[in-house]
């Protein structure tokens, strides 16, 4: 394990809880591949000390941090730049720290893209279905449509799918109650509620009406195997398991606070999957 010197360079993740997140893992394993002196830490920071705490890390020296929930909003406006992608999304989940300024960006749209890719889905083959209207569903949806992918998006609460169709033009919206009807006309379907998580209860869909060669995207990583996977496996669709984006969207951070460019493999993949339940 490296030692850490007085030029180590500090990042985190700052959430509130934060005990869940298997960042700190993913990241020290990267430190160690790469003989890098520096160190990933977890930051539990409560919502209303967010802004104050993130300027104390950057004057502490750090190079930036990840923000989980459910502090992505107010990672949004504590930025004194935000990119592309964050501002489609509405919400940041990276900060990098240069010359006495705050950057933000988000990278799990990325994150996503990658993985599907990784896992050898065309992101582009056509249409795709995502569930849920929350902070995911607003990371995937523009890198979807940036590569010409008609995308729709159900949610139980139809109000705030619509709100979500009035940010980013483009972007179709159907009733809750009619996920399973629309199965056949898309390429891909996408979990992004928490439906299947440990301890939750499954998505219900009627995997029976995919398309043929179509294929199952679950952002749920903990299981692995979440029951929507392995209905989609039981129907002979291809599947796309949800540990790949995290593993995925943690590149871009790394490369900026660390100098690396880290590699997501199957040696990493086992080392954080060995945490999950």
């Amino acid at each position: 394990m490296p030692i850490l010197t007085g030029s180590a360079r500090l990042a985190g993740i700052i959430g509130w809880p934060v005990s869940h997140s298997r960042s700190p893992r993913l990241h020290g394993f990267w430190l160690e591949r790469h003989k890098i002196d520096g160190a990933y830490v977890p930051l539990p920071i409560r919502p209303d000390d967010f802004p104050a705490a993130v300027r104390g890390l950057m004057l502490a020296g750090f190079a930036g941090a990840n923000v989980t929930i459910p502090n992505k909003i107010a990672a949004f406006e504590v930025c004194d730049t935000i990119d592309d992608t964050a501002r489609k999304a509405g919400a940041v989940n990276t900060l990098v720290f240069k010359d006495g300024k705050i950057a933000g960006g988000n990278t799990d749209g990325w994150g996503f893209i990658a993985n599907l890719r990784a896992q050898g889905v065309d992101p582009a083959a056509g249409p795709a279905l995502i569930l849920g209207a929350g902070g995911s569903t607003r990371a995937i949806v523009p890198v979807l449509q940036d590569l010409g992918v008609q995308v729709t998006v159900a949610n139980r609460t139809r109000s705030r799918a619509d709100a979500l169709a009035k940010d980013l033009p483009g972007l179709k919206v159907i009733d809750w109650d009619r996920r399973s009807d629309a199965l056949p006309d898309h390429a891909l379907l996408v979990n992004a509620t928490p439906q299947g998580m440990h301890g939750k209860d499954p998505m219900q869909i009627d995997l029976s009406r995919a398309a043929n060669g179509s294929a199952v995207c679950d952002i749920v990583y903990v299981p692995l195997e979440t029951p929507l996977l392995a209905a989609a496996r039981a129907h002979g669709l291809r599947c796309v398991e949800g540990l790949g984006m995290l593993l995925h969207q943690a590149v871009p951070g790394f490369k900026a606070w660390f100098g690396v460019e880290p590699v997501v493999d199957e040696e990493l993949r086992r080392f954080v999957a060995s945490d999950l339940l």
